[in-house]
């Protein structure tokens, strides 16, 4: 039973500003939800969107402060409310789902206690009747084997997973507003579909609000009765959703709804093979029993065959666990593996740990997250040169410098940035260095692991832009791995479907996009292009 009554909105932020010490970050933002309604506060990073919504249950860091602003929550002002009293708000009857599950959930503890922590203190419930409550809430936001996940740490659960449990806490006391802060940013297609037809079907079960804040216009299409456009700490648009993206009316706006990474145009397929594997496996033991005896394997990568040809790109899709990384990890030999590896003619499959040092520096990747592959304490100039040292390539610091500068510059960046620190940049500016890094060896190959997915829709395309100009100019070879088939359109001159460890499909990008032949192929394509539109309004009606 929700807790909301009255008339009038159940929130409203009147005059808002945010500033942390003296640098003002959002100003003069106003809007209110209504009880069952969903608003989107939309825009890029470093728009105002996540402190204006941790500015509602003052969660902002010691320097953040508010020069002016109401946040009435059903009349009551929160700004004005006292500890205690905002220890009551939070957790019960406002709550937030962060976007990252694995920061958000303690690693030391199992599911079973993070879950039952919330229920027991705000519930005040016996630790029996919270396990119980505990099972019902995982299994509401349909987890498989609610039982056996309830003793699972977060590491063990997949990243839909993680964050159906961070779903489950955030309704363990049946909220009247939710705050979802880019909740699917990190999860497949097909599972973030999933999510959000759980969050309204939840919604209509519970009528409660929701917050949502991201960058995906695709999903606030579909979920959201209005929408706020942020820019640079300002709401330079607010409108119904299906008005906004039929008659945008700021340039900025018009700029969001563009920022579409455009299909590539003419396909490469030709060329020299450089890369090709033959029945391909990388199997993960499982060990049971005191004596850690092998009794069964996880098949990740599970007897693939893949070729790849000089300056063409290949881009893997699949859902989470389905083995696209692990794939590339394998071709790499950055795990082991078995089956014959092909690499410019030459087989790497049981070359030793030395042997590999200068095929490496012909095979080089790019990872997922900008913010964790960058060393905190090294220079941007000591990250990108770092492969210059560790192959001996460079015979002075002069020459070494020269070689970080026209790097950098090719990649967009200002050379004088070499001498600052990753947790200066913005994540896309920190992907360009991750970029830089790789290019800077001059490699054949070049591997890119969800470059573009915490990154915002104009970043993205201009990354996809980036890499397609360097592929264009040095005849890169790319592998590129994905759950964003907007993305992998742009980018791929031929397309491998990937399930369960295994090839469902694969054909050339036109093949795929335009005539898929097997239905895990075609769920893909209509969970990435929204195709579930009609089921989603029906479900929100």
């Amino acid at each position: 039973m929700n807790k909301a009554s009255g008339d009038g909105p159940l929130l409203q932020v009147e005059n808002l500003s945010v500033a942390f010490r003296d640098r003002v970050v959002a100003q003069d933002i106003n809007f209110s939800i209504g009880r069952g309604e969903t608003l989107a506060l939309v825009g890029e990073s470093g728009s105002g969107k996540s402190v204006t919504a941790l500015s509602i249950l003052k969660l902002l860091p010691p320097a953040g402060h508010h020069p002016s602003g109401r946040i009435l929550f059903q009349g009551e002002d929160l700004m004005k409310a006292s500890p205690n009293k905002l220890r009551e708000v939070r957790g019960d009857r406002i709550a937030m789902i962060f976007q990252e599950p694995m920061t958000s959930l303690n690693p030391l503890h199992r599911i079973e206690r993070q879950l039952i922590e919330t229920l027991t203190l705000h519930r005040k419930l016996q630790r029996g009747a919270a396990r119980k409550e505990a099972l019902e809430l995982l299994k509401l936001v349909q987890i498989g084997d609610a039982e056996k996940r309830m003793s699972a740490f977060p590491h063990e659960l997949s990243g839909g997973q993680r964050q159906r449990v961070m779903i489950a806490m955030a309704l363990a006391n049946n909220p009247d507003l939710l705050i979802a802060d880019e909740p699917t940013t990190a999860v497949d297609v097909t599972i973030q579909a999933q999510l959000f037809k759980l969050l309204l079907e939840l919604q209509r079960e519970l009528g409660m609000a929701i917050l949502l804040i991201t960058h995906d216009l695709g999903l606030v299409r579909n979920v959201a009765r209005e929408v706020c456009v942020m820019q640079n700490g300002v709401i330079v648009e607010r409108s119904e959703t299906e008005t906004l993206f039929r008659n945008p009316q700021h340039p900025y706006t018009r700029h969001l709804l563009a920022a579409q990474p455009q299909p590539k145009g003419e396909l490469r397929t030709g060329g020299s093979e450089i890369m090709s594997a033959k029945n391909l496996k990388v199997w993960f033991p499982i060990k049971a029993g005191v004596l850690r005896r092998v009794v069964g394997h996880v098949k990740a990568v599970d007897g693939i065959d893949i070729d790849v040809r000089e300056g063409e790109t290949i881009g893997i899709v699949g859902e989470s666990g389905s083995g696209k990384t692990t794939l590339a990890l394998g071709l790499l030999r950055l795990v082991e593996s078995e089956g014959a590896i092909l690499f410019m003619g030459r087989n790497i499959e049981k070359l030793k740990r030395w042997d590999l040092r200068p095929v490496r520096r012909e095979m080089q990747i790019v990872f997922q997250d900008p913010y964790g592959s960058l060393s905190p304490r090294l220079s941007v100039g000591e990250i990108v040169s770092e492969g210059l040292d560790v192959h001996g390539l460079m015979k002075d610091e002069g020459e070494r410098d020269a070689a970080v500068v026209a790097a950098l510059k090719e990649v967009g960046l200002d050379p004088e940035t070499r001498h600052r620190y990753p947790h200066e940049f913005s994540g896309g500016q920190r992907q360009r260095i991750a970029v830089a890094r790789a290019l800077i060896l001059k490699p054949k190959l070049i591997v890119l692991d969800e470059p573009t997915s915490a990154l915002d829709m104009s970043v993205q395309a201009q990354i996809v832009d980036l890499l397609r100009d360097l592929q264009k100019k040095h005849g890169f070879t790319y592998f590129f791995i994905s759950h964003d088939l907007r993305v992998i359109r742009a980018m791929s001159d031929r397309v491998i479907v990937m399930r369960n460890g295994k090839v469902v499909e694969k054909g050339t990008a036109n093949q795929i996009f335009e005539a898929p032949q097997e239905d895990y192929t075609k769920a893909l394509l209509a969970a990435a292009l929204h195709m579930e539109v009609a089921h989603l309004e029906a479900i929100r009606q």
